[in-house]
């Protein structure tokens, strides 16, 4: 197992590090900074990783993150740790795939709790009223996101993955019903919040 801390600021990394040092002395532990840093360092196999990933990075800012080192490594746990921890956030970040959620003005006690939690492959995400989580995104869905926000049109993101652009219609009208939006601007506009 080893642990990818994706953070920008160093002091917050290095308190995430020793946590995860007195869980585990044994992990490997890699620090960056940028989610371009991040991509690097998930080449190749990386079903062993957990990554602990801001959700505002110098090139990265809101849920793209998440989208984005998901399409690029799906196979990846990713768990967000960050200072926006309101509810909507939390849930989109649950139904873009995270596999959990920690707030940055959490203690010592619950942070090892969380990281312990993730390490033996459970999610980790705060108490939700039942009535309000949202259905995760599929797969598929994550992908067509990720590519909203790239700013591809139906199209380009039809020709990426093997589709025809009625289907990523079809997906386009799910992810606006999970996320609670209408317009692809507000789904963007979700996704760089």
């Amino acid at each position: 197992m080893r642990v990818l801390l994706v953070d920008d600021h160093p002091l917050f990394r290095q308190a995430l590090a020793a946590t995860v040092r007195q869980i585990n002395p044994d992990i490997a532990i890699e620090q960056v900074d940028t989610l371009s840093d991040a991509r690097k360092k998930l080449s190749g196999d990386c079903d062993d990783t957990l990554v602990l990933l801001d959700l505002k990075l110098p090139d990265s800012h809101g849920i793209s993150g998440l989208l984005g080192l998901k399409a690029y490594a799906p196979g990846v746990k990713v768990a967000i740790v960050s200072a926006s921890d309101d509810r909507e956030t939390v849930q989109t970040a649950l139904a873009c795939g995270a596999a959990g959620f920690i707030s940055k003005a959490v203690g010592v006690e619950e942070l090892t709790a969380a990281i312990e939690t993730l390490f033996a492959g459970e999610s980790w995400f705060v108490e939700h009223d039942p009535e309000t989580v949202r259905d995760p995104l599929t797969p598929a869905q994550a992908r067509i996101l990720e590519g909203v926000h790239r700013g591809l049109m139906n199209k380009q993101i039809a020709f990426e993955m093997g589709l025809s652009e009625a289907t990523i219609k079809y997906h386009l009208t799910g992810i606006f019903r999970k996320l609670g939006v209408q317009t692809r601007a507000q789904l963007l506009t979700l996704a760089r919040d």
